[in-house]
């Protein structure tokens, strides 16, 4: 587990109510944001992340912390299931992505709503698959939300996590040290006027249990055939498993 809780603004308050708010305050602008301060790479890991679906093509997904629905929009392009429900504890960026979906006419596939990622409201064994893109870092409780997705899976469905770590080959890891800790806080800081948001970005991910560690906690959740993906250089990774 992470060695400490890592909250975007009251270290004595709920995380859960702390990340909620934070993600209504930069809705408008995370679309934007996720573009520029990745330049544009952020595209191309949730298609690779998505990608590990393609073996089994899912009929019904979740996409947890589905935000402005960007996974669930490329879910539905890529495998025309017949449902997906996005779900994430942020209304405001719920809004934009209901805009978005409404825009692509996939509102009938497409369903949005606001909710808990460790408290599901949803029957056990619902899905064949359930996606994650950027959002277990922002749980309260890791293990409680991973269990939460083990059991509303189907058996043999497959959960994919795409999420951020650490680099560890020089000079990739002293480059993004320096750009998370002291150039995307200030664009942030500027872009979205959250003097908090982008900061919080790189603390999460420092105390986030990435890697050999996130598998164990895979595992230790009742998943099975866990495996990791680096991507670019190790700035994220994606997290296989299956129930």
């Amino acid at each position: 587990m992470a060695k400490e809780t890592v909250k975007p603004y009251d270290p004595d308050s709920s995380k859960k109510s702390q990340v909620s708010t934070m993600f209504n305050k930069i809705a408008p602008y995370y679309d934007f944001l996720n573009r520029f301060l990745s330049l544009g790479i952020d595209t191309i890991w949730r298609k690779k992340a998505i990608g590990q679906l393609r073996d089994n093509p899912p009929k019904v997904v979740l996409d947890v912390a589905t935000g402005t629905a960007d996974v669930a929009l490329a879910l539905a392009g890529t495998f025309r299931p017949q449902r997906i429900i996005g779900l994430d504890i942020s209304a405001q960026m719920l809004e934009i992505g209901r805009q978005k979906v409404s825009k692509q006419n996939l509102n009938e596939v497409i369903e949005l709503i606001e909710g808990d990622s460790e408290n599901l409201p949803f029957a056990d064994n619902t899905f064949d698959a359930i996606t994650v893109a950027f959002g277990v870092r922002n749980f309260e409780n890791l293990e409680k939300g991973l269990a939460e997705m083990q059991r509303v899976l189907k058996g043999g469905g497959k959960l994919v996590v795409l999420e951020f770590s650490r680099p560890r080959i020089f000079p990739f890891k002293q480059l993004f040290q320096f750009y998370f800790k002291n150039i995307l806080p200030v664009i942030g800081r500027i872009t979205s006027k959250d003097p908090r948001a982008y900061s919080y970005l790189y603390e999460s991910v420092q105390v986030f249990p990435e890697g050999i560690e996130f598998l164990n906690i895979l595992s230790k959740t009742g998943y099975q055939s866990q495996r990791c993906i680096p991507l670019t250089f190790g700035i994220c990774s994606i997290y296989v498993a299956i129930k």
